[in-house]
């Protein structure tokens, strides 16, 4: 971490490279991805003296990961799939349920 960074972004950093460590990235790759979200974090926010123009104006590490979200054992959620079959075009897809929208996209 950054010398005199906040104590909140100290436990930010710990606990995403904990998470990474306990998906499996070596102990290298976890702690360069717990430093480059937390000093996005920290350019977004006005904490670091310099930020680079895609930190300050791309959407923050919380919301791109909120989108990554519905990758699990159940795949994408009913919500996931609905947009997705209103942005295909898909009639009917307001009385479909999960498994229906599913097989209308293709099996996603």
């Amino acid at each position: 971490m950054p010398r005199g960074s906040s104590p909140k972004r100290e436990r930010q950093y710990e606990h995403i490279r904990q998470s990474e460590l306990d998906r499996g990235a070596s102990r290298r790759r976890a702690e360069e991805i717990a430093a480059r979200t937390v000093n996005k974090e920290r350019a977004r926010t006005g904490e670091s003296r310099t930020a680079s123009r895609l930190s300050l104006q791309d959407m923050s590490s919380g919301r791109r990961g909120g989108l990554r979200s519905g990758k699990g054992s159940q795949g994408p959620t009913y919500d996931q799939l609905y947009e997705e079959a209103r942005r295909r075009g898909i009639h009917g897809r307001s009385d479909m349920n999960k498994d229906q929208l599913r097989r209308a996209l293709g099996d996603l």
